[in-house]
């Protein structure tokens, strides 16, 4: 399975980066691809390794102005010419998609990624990682959403909220019928 990987690219703290690798290091044993942006520093290249340390395969998309920082062994790079083109790319690229922690550019693609899976444009999987409670104030939010009528589907269809790696990785598998 490809997996597409939303996250940061910043230097994190260790309650950060060490669920992210043990994800990270699950993704690459279960034989799957990480699908991500492509670049070699921060919270991205700790993912990366994992997936490449345990047998995983590398997928990067990055962006032009960002291609100076793209990982070199990576088994496939795609630089796309504006952050558009790449998370289309990274969707296209991608069988499911699990969001982590990250900042405004992580928050940014997390949300369009639900509106095309809202508005019926593609139907995978999608992972919120709420790492160390990280995502606990916008699970809140999507959860008055729902109550308010804001969302046209229920939220359980929208995106699944995992708390950690394994169940991310085992509603994935069970949601592609790989386990």
């Amino acid at each position: 399975m490809n997996i597409c990987v939303f996250l940061s690219a910043a230097d994190l703290d260790e309650r950060y980066t060490r669920p992210a690798r043990e994800f990270a290091e699950l993704v690459g044993k279960g034989g799957h691809t990480l699908v991500w942006g492509g670049s070699e520093s921060g919270l991205m290249k700790v993912v990366a390794d994992g997936v490449r340390e345990t047998g995983g395969r590398l997928v990067g998309v990055s962006v032009d102005f960002l291609s100076a920082v793209a990982r070199a062994d990576a088994d496939e790079m795609v630089v796309a010419r504006d952050l558009a083109e790449r998370k289309a790319l990274l969707l296209a690229k991608s069988d499911a998609v699990v969001i982590m922690v990250g900042g405004t550019g992580t928050l940014d693609e997390a949300t369009e990624i639900l509106e095309f899976k809202k508005h019926g444009k593609h139907t995978k999987p999608v992972v919120l990682l709420n790492t160390a409670g990280f995502y606990d104030g916008l699970k809140a939010q999507f959860r008055r959403m729902e109550e308010e009528g804001f969302l046209p589907l229920p939220l359980t269809e929208l995106v699944f909220f995992a708390e950690d790696g394994v169940s991310a990785l085992a509603y994935l598998e069970e949601s592609a019928g790989v386990r």
